[in-house]
């Protein structure tokens, strides 16, 4: 069986279109210096520090692009089915890409990675919150607060189901001029609830609950009046529903990341909706491939970080009843 990888040297040789063989492959290109390259690489990598847009600067570009190469013979089916899902995103609307995202993202729950990696998997206690989500309102503010700090707000059920009804009255009130979104305690959000990964034994039914109850969706429909404010860990859907907001703003500890490559999925939150356009779908598929810790000055300078703030934190406001 041939690799689910082509690496190109485009120092020795012409940038080439992409083949009918390279569809269901990850297709990397490598430079020392950015060159022209068209628009058929998946990720583009340069030795240049700080390359201008889509390429991704490293010390061994070479070197990395064989990391990635491993990464991507190890998670085939996650790896391939992500840059499909990039490639044929970039044409479609954020609630079409949103559908495409999930029907990926429920095909390889079925998968064999992500059953032998939940198998592996420690076992985790679920550790609910009464209120998992907290309001505020003042005046045409309303701020949205994620409020499961024992857990670094990871997104369970309950947080998602009431971060829609939360944006449900953000969408249907025009008078709220101002949304702003909150992580309380250590971190913004920690990503999805490991203790709940894998419970839903029904892929089919789960796409259309993802579907149907989409805190992207809803975020990228009244975008221009929200601002993230985001600190510590923004893990997967941390930074996956942050960048649908039309601004966000970061602590100087901020992290982000998404690891979902490594369980045998892809970003299922709106990641690969909303990512791309903030940072292009070459950085959001090098970010997504490799699983590296992206540093607040860089998210800043990918764009995915409108300005770094060393008073983010979150509000004590009363909640609304």
């Amino acid at each position: 069986m041939e690799a689910p990888f082509t690496i190109v040297d485009l120092d020795r040789a012409p940038a080439r279109g992409m083949g009918p063989r390279d569809r269901d492959r990850v297709l990397i290109g490598v430079a020392a210096e950015p060159v022209a390259a068209g628009e058929d690489f998946d990720i583009l990598l340069t030795g240049v520090p700080d390359p201008p847009r889509p390429w991704v600067g490293c010390a061994d570009p070479y070197a990395t692009a064989r990391q990635l190469g491993d990464v991507v013979e190890s998670r085939a089916a996650a790896a391939v089915a992500l840059v499909q899902v990039l490639r044929m995103g970039s044409g479609l609307s954020i609630p079409d890409r949103l559908i495409l995202e999930s029907l990926a993202y429920s095909t390889l729950q079925g998968g064999a990675d992500f059953r032998a990696w939940l198998a592996s998997a420690p076992r985790r206690t679920p550790r609910p919150a009464e209120t998992p989500v907290r309001l505020g309102r003042e005046g045409s503010r309303l701020s949205i607060t994620l409020d499961r700090p024992w857990v670094r707000n990871a997104f369970d059920a309950a947080t998602r189901d009431a971060l829609c009804e939360a944006l449900q009255v953000a969408v249907a009130d025009p008078s709220i001029g101002r949304i702003d979104l909150y992580g309380n305690g250590p971190a913004f959000c920690s990503g999805g609830d490991l203790a709940e990964f894998g419970t839903s034994r029904d892929p089919a039914r789960a796409h259309l609950v993802r579907v149907h109850r989409s805190p992207g969706a809803l975020l990228n429909r009244c975008a221009p009046r929200v601002t993230a404010h985001l600190h510590g860990a923004c893990v997967g859907a941390g930074i996956e529903l942050a960048a649908f907001a039309g601004r966000v703003v970061a602590a100087p500890d901020t992290v982000i990341r998404l690891p979902e490559i490594g369980m045998g999925l892809i970003p299922g939150a709106g990641g690969t909706a909303s990512i791309p356009v903030r940072a292009g779908r070459e950085r959001t598929a090098y970010l997504a491939l490799s699983g590296v810790e992206l540093s607040v000055g860089e998210a800043l300078r990918w764009g995915l970080v409108d300005e770094v703030s060393a008073t983010v934190g979150a509000p004590q406001d009363s909640v609304l009843r």
